[in-house]
């Protein structure tokens, strides 16, 4: 009981800003921009559902942050109207979840939007106010996203062992930095090692920034070079994060997570994944995987990188089996 208090103090006031990289303010929601990270932290005001569905797809921000602001869509698209008195409320809301849905293909967002319309109905169905119905319910599930997290970076730095060099490709914003924290504050030193996560450069760009802002010992590696780090025993453990779940257990996560797998798999290195459960899809082939405009992959801070007139292929995620996985670390998110 004693230690579990200690993890809890660890983490309450030492959040990342990648923790809850979305927030509402006097009716404006503000996301933090993902993609000015490192050199600058700044904020998105986002005061439309348009602008909410335009800064998931321009990829300002990552997995959980899209999460949020799919949430928190429905709390400026409501603004647009009062008590109600008809059902008309209740197709607005529909056309906000509908827009949410398309943003992004990969994303369970009809899960969550299926969610928030469940409430307006029920609410609708016993005459009661769809919007301070739908606006409690969602304050409500946040608060609970907010507490499951603390949970599961508990259990992170349970896993974590010490003396373990852990290998990461797009884990879940903030969560491994608050457990690195932990392990830090447990006199328990463990070495990270981060992946590039190309092309967006997300590993060094977020997780190597947020690890060291926790004070954790972290190198970043080139995409290409986890053979060589897996064959000469440098790492032992790896941990990435999903951004979907299937019933069977396959997962989606940032293109690259796959080849990590089966090389972890090769080499007997325990693979961890963090997961957000679901049985809406039945196995990973069912997952709609997202092929990204080839100008992300061929331009840089918005400059040519190569010459000549040259093809891109960018799938956004790719699909990992179960079979390569050595243990889920879920979160309840229902």
């Amino acid at each position: 009981m004693l230690k579990r208090k200690i993890n809890q103090s660890a983490v309450s006031g030492d959040e990342t800003p990648l923790f809850w990289p979305a927030k509402m303010k006097g009716g404006v929601l503000f996301v933090l921009d993902e993609t000015l990270i490192p050199d600058k932290v700044s904020y998105i005001k986002v005061t439309t559902v348009d602008e909410a569905v335009k800064v998931i797809q321009n990829m300002k921000t990552r997995a959980f942050g899209q999460l949020l602001v799919v949430l928190n869509a429905f709390f400026l698209g409501m603004d647009r109207f009062n008590k109600v008195s008809d059902k008309q409320p209740l197709a607005e809301l529909v056309k906000i979840a509908n827009a949410l849905n398309g943003s992004r293909p990969t994303f369970p967002f009809a899960e969550v939007t299926g969610m928030v319309l469940h409430w307006a109905q029920k609410a609708a169905a016993q005459d009661q106010d769809i919007k301070q119905t739908v606006t409690r319910n969602i304050n409500g599930y946040l608060q609970g996203i907010r507490t499951r997290r603390m949970d599961r970076v508990n259990c992170i730095a349970k896993f974590v062992k010490k003396g373990d060099c852990v290998l990461t490709h797009c884990n879940v914003s903030g969560e491994l930095a608050l457990a690195a924290l932990i392990c830090k504050k447990e006199k328990k030193p463990v070495r990270f090692f981060a992946t590039e996560t190309r092309p967006y450069l997300q590993g060094a760009k977020l997780t190597c920034w947020e690890l060291q802002k926790v004070g954790a010992d972290v190198t970043l590696v080139a995409d290409n070079a986890i053979g060589s780090l897996m064959a000469d025993q440098i790492v032992n453990k790896v941990i990435v994060g999903s951004d979907r779940s299937c019933a069977n257990g396959d997962f989606a996560n940032k293109i690259g997570t796959y080849q990590i797998a089966v090389l972890a798999k090769e080499f007997k290195i325990p693979f961890y994944v963090l997961t957000q459960p679901s049985n809406r899809i039945k196995k990973g082939v069912d997952i709609p995987v997202e092929i990204r405009e080839e100008g992300e992959l061929l331009r840089f801070n918005g400059k040519k990188i190569l010459p000549g007139k040259v093809r891109g292929f960018y799938p956004g995620f790719d699909i990992v089996p179960h079979k390569f996985v050595t243990k889920d670390i879920p979160i309840n998110v229902n």
